[in-house]
C-alpha cells in the first residue's frame, strides 16, 4: 500500500513538472526584501556618520522570461523590471531610498527531482531612477551594473514558483545633497542585496 502511494506521488509530480518543461516563454511577478549598502553623510564641516546598510523593505518586479530545455538542464534568461525600497537615517530623519532598474538575469538550472530545480547566474542591471526621500540625488555612478541570481524553484503545471538571492557584485554610489547644499551631503550604495519571490506562468 505504502509503495503504491509512492509510486502515485511521483508519478504526480511528474506529470506536474511535464506542463512547464521543454522550451518556451512566459511572464513573472512577484515581490523582495531589499537592503541597499553603506550610506555616508555628513552635515556642513562636522565629521562623517556612516550608516552600515539600509533598512530592507518590500519592492516588486514584472518580466518576461524564456526557456531552453535539456534533459537535465535548461537555460533562462530573464527581462524584468523591479522596484527596490530601503530607509536610512539621515540626520534624524527616516529616508527612503527608491530604486527602478530593468534586470536581465541569465539563469543555468538543474533539475534535481520531479518539479523541484536549482538555478544560479549572473543578472545584468541598468539604473532607471533612484530616489532618496527628500534629498537632491544624482545618477548613480554606474548604470550598467552586475550582480549574481541563485535559488530554488519548483514548477506546477505551467506555474513555476521560486525563491532566490541577488546580490551586486560592486559599489555603485550615488551622491546627494539636501535642499540647502550647506545642510548636508554624502553618497549612498545602490548595490542590491535582495530576497526575491516570483510566480511565473508559461504561455
Amino acid at each position: 500500500m505504502k509503495k503504491a502511494l509512492l509510486v502515485a506521488v511521483m508519478a504526480l509530480l511528474g506529470s506536474a513538472a511535464i506542463a512547464q518543461s521543454g522550451s518556451g516563454f512566459g511572464i513573472k511577478a512577484g515581490l523582495s526584501y531589499n537592503k541597499n549598502g553603506d550610506l555616508i553623510s555628513s552635515v556642513g564641516d562636522s565629521g562623517q556618520d556612516i550608516v552600515d546598510g539600509g533598512k530592507g523593505k518590500t519592492g516588486y518586479h514584472v518580466g518576461f522570461w524564456g526557456k531552453l530545455d535539456f534533459p537535465k538542464i535548461y537555460l533562462r534568461p530573464e527581462l524584468v523590471y523591479s522596484k527596490t525600497k530601503s530607509s536610512y537615517e539621515v540626520d534624524g530623519d527616516s529616508q527612503d531610498y527608491d530604486i527602478s532598474k530593468l534586470d536581465l538575469p541569465v539563469l543555468l538550472g538543474y533539475k534535481i527531482i520531479g518539479p523541484l530545480h536549482i538555478f544560479a547566474g549572473p543578472a545584468f542591471q541598468y539604473t532607471l531612477k533612484n530616489d532618496l526621500g527628500d534629498l537632491e540625488v544624482e545618477d548613480v555612478k554606474n548604470d550598467f551594473t552586475v550582480g549574481l541570481n541563485t535559488g530554488v524553484g519548483v514548477n506546477l503545471g505551467k506555474v513555476g514558483l521560486d525563491v532566490r538571492y541577488e546580490r551586486g557584485f560592486s559599489k555603485n554610489e550615488a551622491e546627494f545633497i539636501g535642499d540647502n547644499i550647506t545642510d548636508i551631503s554624502g553618497r549612498v550604495d545602490s548595490r542590491p542585496s535582495q530576497i526575491i519571490f516570483a510566480l511565473s506562468l508559461k504561455l
